[in-house]
């Protein structure tokens, strides 16, 4: 009986880490979220006034993905 009681606290007490463990990544992986949202605003604001094109390649299938953000804003041509 006393066996069983260990068995149980032992896997309660590896739950308890895995679980842990969970939550400290998904943390991390909102901070990087976060850290990149703030990164793309941050470039889009620079650029509002022209076009743009960013190419991000996927780190785990190699496919890139282009994103295009454009402005409201009218480019000027040579006068």
């Amino acid at each position: 009986m006393v066996s069983q009681d260990r068995a149980k606290l032992g896997k309660q007490i590896s739950q308890d880490r895995d679980i842990g463990q969970l939550i400290k990544r998904l943390d991390m992986l909102d901070e990087r979220l976060d850290n990149i949202d703030s990164i793309v605003t941050s470039l889009i604001e620079r650029v509002m006034g022209r076009p743009l094109v960013m190419e991000v390649t996927c780190p785990n299938c190699g496919q890139t993905v282009q994103i295009n953000v454009t402005s409201g804003v009218r480019l000027r041509g040579k006068e």
